[in-house]
């Protein structure tokens, strides 16, 4: 398993080879993930339950709301099991849970669970009714209090339905996104995603405020963590955003309101990492997505498949069937550059399946 550059050079991930890193899970409800048929990233009917079990499984080892690990309709397990696996093989500094509007809490003690009032946001094709500007401004100030005691913070995230949500706010925020997003499902149900995706956009008609069309369209990850990523560059925290084609909406967020404030980082302390299955995602493009932002952005991905399993449910990640989430690409970076082989990964895996 190597960790191969999509753009910028390899001196970012070279320098951070053999640190300790704390791992932060963003966890949000969007009530655009209840439009049927919009994403498998969990089970029907209980899609909101995802990052609750994620959080759970990734902390204990452990689902506590759902009597099982979920999976999707084709049986797809979260990617969350291979950042479990990352942890086990070589733990993170500290794992700790941003509550970013969850419909359930994630059972579990000890771990840090931080709770900003936030609620979960609304469906975007009839208005996602967040305050952006105070949710913009959460991230901020914990940015600012935050005291990271370990060498860099991996930053990823698990929202059902992100991809809809990430696509609109690129879109409303004026970038050429259009079939640049992945997606949790092999066959893409692009014809649900445009529809609804239409629907957000013509909610910002004749809007120009920047937060008024974030309001209106995005996902509370996207908000929250843009005030939290540029109040850690403001303190030069090392940071890396653990995720695919979400992740680089969040940058262009962070592009967005730079711009609105006349504003500029050097992004020399910021990078992406996702998995090998989305960079090779043939519906997402995710360079082209990264090459809109204005700073100098490096981005990686993890060379890791499941070629060495036969199991089949974990096959399905190689056909495509799920890609990225819960900070998968990151924690296989932080893996690889501490000793952790594919072959390692790969059996932890399997372990938890049974």
């Amino acid at each position: 398993m190597t960790i191969k550059t999509i753009l910028g050079n390899n001196d970012f991930t070279e320098f951070l080879r053999g640190k300790k890193a704390t791992f932060f899970l963003s966890l949000s409800n969007t009530k655009t993930a209840n439009i049927a048929g919009i994403t498998q990233a969990g089970i029907p009917g209980m899609i909101h339950l995802t990052p609750t079990l994620d959080a759970e499984f990734l902390c204990t080892g452990e689902v506590r709301s759902l009597k099982n690990i979920a999976t999707t309709p084709k049986g797809v397990p979260t990617p969350g099991l291979i950042t479990r696996a990352a942890h086990l093989l070589h733990p993170f500094s500290s794992l700790a849970l941003l509550d970013l509007g969850l419909e359930v809490k994630p059972k579990i003690d000890y771990f840090p669970l931080y709770d900003f009032g936030i609620e979960p946001s609304g469906s975007i094709d009839t208005g996602a009714n967040i305050d952006a500007m105070e949710l913009f401004e959460k991230g901020v100030e914990f940015a600012e209090e935050y005291f990271c005691r370990s060498d860099y913070i991996i930053l990823g995230e698990s929202v059902p339905s992100g991809t809809t949500t990430a696509l609109a706010t690129s879109l409303a925020l004026g970038y050429d996104t259009h079939d640049k997003f992945s997606s949790s499902f092999k066959n893409v149900p692009t014809d649900i995603k445009q529809h609804v995706v239409a629907q957000a956009l013509s909610g910002c008609e004749g809007i120009d405020d920047l937060f008024e069309k974030l309001s209106r369209v995005s996902d509370n990850m996207l908000i929250f963590n843009a005030g939290l990523v540029l109040g850690l560059q403001k303190r030069k925290i090392t940071t890396v955003l653990a995720g695919g084609t979400q992740m680089a909406a969040l940058l262009l967020v962070i592009n967005s309101i730079l711009k609105h404030t006349e504003q500029s980082i050097s992004g020399h302390n910021l990078a992406l990492c996702t998995t090998k299955w989305v960079h090779e995602d043939p519906n997402s493009e995710i360079k082209k997505l990264l090459e809109m932002v204005d700073f100098p952005v490096n981005a990686y991905y993890a060379d890791f498949d499941f070629s060495l399993t036969e199991h089949p449910a974990l096959k399905l990640y190689d056909e495509g069937e799920a890609k990225e989430g819960v900070g998968a690409g990151g924690a296989l970076m932080y893996a690889c550059l501490n000793g952790i082989t594919q072959e390692q990964i790969t059996r932890k895996v399997e372990s938890f399946l049974g």
